[in-house]
């Protein structure tokens, strides 16, 4: 026999069948190398199965628990009450949640509920938060709204998820998702409470900087108007009709002086053709007698006789007329003459009546020259009052400004206080997880399940097609040539079929093993058997 199996398998590959090809497997053929190749396909389904097993049962389970937010609008209408925080909700989700996955916020996380136990103690603080910022999933949820101010469709975040997946507890993976959704939406109160109470206090203080800027510019103002009283702007109309009434009066004034200068002359010419005193009086002989004395003067010396005589009456007549003023009758001095008395009188009235309007024309010329200092300073005065009107005019409508803003600003605040504002509302807490996020145990042996099948039978196919032997008479023929003679049947011994007994028994336990622990995984990892129990009683007429 040995001597045939040489000789066979030093034929060539191709005997029986065409050139270059094998010869064909009919399914009788398969179903003999798969009975005669049992073991290799069991061994390779068993190892590969059981490592798949291996795996899925040695894999520790990671858990997750997720917790939906809803982004609610205010309650009043923005018409009535418009907030200050104008930040969007996918913006400021975004900065509460780097706040959130701080280093220093996430270690109080991890030391306060223990997590990341092996982690930490192989690897450093940095590579542990790492972890767990990647174990933090935040995810939007956007929907299609209509933009009030385009009145177009619209992405907008209406609410976002928060889940937290671990390989510790189902509780505790709960209880962290819970702290982690908490810490949310304590510090959306927060940044929305703090950015409300900045921005009043910022506008608290920048009305009080801009009411006393006002303050110093009245006050500006006001010394302006102090110093300027007589040359603003306003009053720019009044001295120029002020100083065209005071040209007018000094030319008035002029007028009446030439008029008054005129009668001056004409009364000192009449009173220079009068004489003061009447000529039938002492006082008249006197003013003869020394017109006389003067006019012989001028003709004679003094020793001639006239002269001497004429003296002496002047002399005798001024003793006389003394006499009778140390009498107290009459002043010698005093004209008694009535018409130069009455000239004298009118002469001294208008003397006076010049004077005085040479004063009040000096007068209104002083004040002709200050209304015109006063005219010409108001355009540079005007410039300057101008400059410091617009300015205060400026500084009190940002002031009136600001005082609304700080009023609007306080209302705000009031509505973050009382929560009636934008908010986050938790519409479905985080559930305790009952069965874990991954690994998917199930996929892992349905796989492990299918690999196993390959490798049997792959381990099965290189073991046949490796073995040259021959396992029945007609491919002995076929190969040599020669007719086979006869065959000798397998002897069964009591030692073989007590080794099939065994194994047989084995399959059998090993099968209803396998359907035990299937059953098991199914129970464990997939679905109850009671709820499977209840839906298959469901869908099937029992």
């Amino acid at each position: 026999m040995n001597d045939y199996r040489d000789q066979y398998a030093r034929l060539p590959e191709t005997s029986g069948g065409p050139a270059g090809e094998p010869p064909a497997l009919n399914p009788g053929d398969i179903l003999r190398i798969a009975r005669r190749r049992r073991w290799s396909i069991i061994l390779g389904f068993a190892v590969v199965f059981a490592i798949a097993a291996a795996v899925a049962l040695l894999l520790p389970p990671v858990y997750r628990a997720s917790a939906t937010i809803l982004i609610e609008e205010q309650e009043i209408p923005a018409d009535f009450v418009m907030a200050t925080v104008t930040s969007f909700a996918e913006q400021r989700l975004q900065q509460i949640n780097q706040r959130i996955m701080s280093t220093t916020r996430l270690l109080e996380v991890i030391e306060r509920f223990d997590l990341y136990k092996q982690m930490r103690a192989k690897r450093t603080n940095e590579e542990v938060i790492e972890q767990m910022r990647e174990d933090v999933k935040l995810r939007q949820i956007s929907a299609e709204v209509m933009d009030r101010r385009t009145g177009q469709p619209t992405k907008a975040t209406i609410a976002f998820s928060l889940a937290y997946q671990g390989k510790d507890s189902p509780a505790t993976i709960q209880k962290v998702t819970n702290v982690l959704v908490s810490l949310f939406l304590e510090e959306n109160l927060q940044v929305r409470e703090r950015q409300t109470a900045e921005t009043s206090k910022f506008l608290e203080d920048e009305m009080r900087r801009v009411q006393e800027e006002l303050a110093q510019v009245e006050k500006r103002l006001s010394d302006f108007k102090e110093l300027h009283i007589n040359e603003l702007p306003e009053l720019l109309q009044l001295n120029i009709g002020q100083l065209s009434n005071t040209e007018r009066a000094i030319e008035r004034m002029e007028e009446q002086l030439r008029s008054q200068k005129t009668q001056e002359g004409y009364l000192q010419t009449q009173l220079a053709n009068i004489s003061p005193f009447l000529e039938n009086t002492d006082r008249g002989q006197l003013r003869h007698l020394e017109t006389e004395l003067a006019t012989l003067r001028s003709r004679f010396s003094e020793a001639h006789p006239d002269v001497i005589k004429t003296a002496g009456a002047v002399k005798a007549l001024k003793a006389k007329i003394a006499g009778k003023a140390r009498g107290g009758a009459v002043d010698p001095e005093e004209p008694d003459n009535p018409a130069y008395v009455t000239l004298s009188s009118q002469l001294s009235a208008a003397q006076s009546e010049f004077a005085s309007l040479t004063n009040q024309i000096a007068e209104q010329k002083r004040v002709r020259e200050r209304y015109e200092q006063r005219i010409e300073a108001t355009p540079k005065v005007e410039r300057e009052y101008r400059l410091i009107a617009a300015e205060q005019v400026s500084l009190k409508s940002k002031s009136d400004d600001l005082m609304h803003k700080v009023m609007e600003a306080k209302v705000a605040q009031g509505l973050e206080k009382g929560q009636k504002g934008e908010r986050f509302t938790l519409i479905d807490p985080p559930q305790m997880p009952e069965r874990p996020f991954k690994p998917n145990r199930m996929a892992i042996v349905l796989i492990g399940l299918v690999l196993g099948i390959g490798a049997g039978v792959g381990l099965a196919a290189l073991r046949e097609f490796g073995d040259r032997s021959v396992h029945d008479a007609a491919t002995l023929a076929d190969g040599t040539g020669w007719p086979v003679l006869g065959e000798i049947p397998v002897i069964v011994t009591r030692r073989d079929r007590q080794r099939v007994r065994v194994r047989r028994m084995v399959s059998v336990s090993a099968t209803c093993l396998l359907i035990v622990a299937g059953l098991i995984v199914f129970h464990l990892w997939v679905m109850d058997l009671n709820v499977f129990w209840a839906k298959v009683n469901r869908r099937l007429p029992i």
